[in-house]
């Protein structure tokens, strides 16, 4: 029986033959040359907008930032909580994230502590939780922490009959994949977009390009 790693990759080179390389996290290289701004605090500032809502929402809200020359923790930081809710009102709790966003940004301010801030540091900060912590340790911190979230558990259990909580599940991908921060930040994002297309609650098999492997509903 091949062994989950083989089984990991070969899933990888499917959905990346499917899909095509997501390039994910989106960011906004050309404003944050002209602010002199760096894209891993849009990074962390949209991990943290994301929290239970569709990434179409964050855009907005990430847009209005950007509209008034905010994408920054020194901007995020200075802005009245007022105003800052208002702006970020799109991606939903937009009081509770306001919140979140200035002591998130506090806490990493400047940006470069993503490179050495522990895990652990990471979680202790109020508003940021597992998910949000690895998102922001693979995405903005360039470490390989694999990002765990429904679509991912979702896909694991019914390609690979494992379940279990967010470290197991975490755990599991780290134990068997190279540990190459690029594959990771692909991968996931890949889980994603078969996720939304095909692996839904409810799925949709006919056309699925994993249906054959699938230990749920495939062959």
């Amino acid at each position: 029986m091949r062994s989950f790693r083989d089984r990991l990759l070969s899933l990888y080179e499917t959905l990346l033959k499917e899909y095509g390389a997501q390039g994910w996290w989106p960011v906004d290289r050309e404003y944050h040359s002209a602010h002199g701004s760096d894209e891993r605090e849009e990074i962390v500032i949209g991990a943290v907008l994301t929290q239970n809502t569709a990434w179409k929402n964050v855009e907005r809200a990430l847009s209005n930032l950007k509209r008034v020359s905010a994408l920054s923790f020194d901007a995020i930081l200075g802005m009245p909580l007022p105003e800052l809710e208002r702006l970020i009102k799109p991606s939903g709790y937009y009081r509770q994230k306001a919140v979140r966003l200035k002591e998130v940004c506090g806490s990493l301010n400047p940006v470069e502590k993503v490179e050495s801030i522990s895990r652990e540091e990471l979680l202790s900060i109020k508003g940021v939780g597992r998910e949000t912590a690895d998102a922001i340790l693979l995405y903005a911190g360039e470490r390989p922490y694999f990002v765990i979230d429904a679509y991912t558990r979702r896909l694991l259990g019914r390609l690979f009959g494992v379940d279990g909580g967010y470290e197991e599940i975490r755990k599991f991908f780290e134990e068997n994949l190279p540990q190459d921060v690029s594959l990771f930040k692909e991968f996931h994002a890949l889980i994603d977009a078969h996720a939304k297309r095909f692996c839904r609650k409810r799925p949709i098999c006919d056309g699925c390009p994993v249906y054959g492997i699938c230990g749920r509903y495939g062959l």
